[in-house]
């Protein structure tokens, strides 16, 4: 199972303090929209995003049709394909994408401990 380009997706209280923060450890603002309260940011390989007043917990996030540098992939396994292979094993979804469109789409399950995953593809 190919889950795409791995991230994890922060649910921070102080946008300018948290983008310090991660500044300290290397990381660099490459997207988001600071007045509409998000950031992404690398080093490297590694993407955290930052996220004020959007959801109530950190979330594991996967995207299928990306690299690690948010590049598309030429070839990369549907989020819809995805959803089938975990609904297959049991797991219960939270959200679930539209089998019937094609495109960007997501996904949602949350692990037994609490924590959001989300399986969402932009390509």
């Amino acid at each position: 199972m190919q889950l795409g380009a791995f991230s994890v997706s922060l649910a921070v209280k102080d946008l300018d303090a948290s983008r310090a923060f991660y500044g300290a450890f290397g990381f660099e603002e490459v997207g988001g929209e600071a007045a509409q309260g998000w950031l992404i940011l690398r080093n490297g390989e590694h993407t955290i995003g930052l996220f004020r007043g959007m959801f109530e917990h950190n979330i594991l996030t996967f995207n299928p049709g990306w690299d690690a540098q948010a590049r598309p992939l030429d070839e990369f396994t549907d989020v819809r394909e995805l959803q089938r292979q975990v609904k297959a094993k049991g797991i219960v979804l939270h959200t679930e994408a539209d089998d019937s469109t094609e495109g960007p789409a997501s996904f949602t399950a949350v692990d037994p401990d609490g924590n959001p995953v989300l399986v969402d593809q932009h390509v």
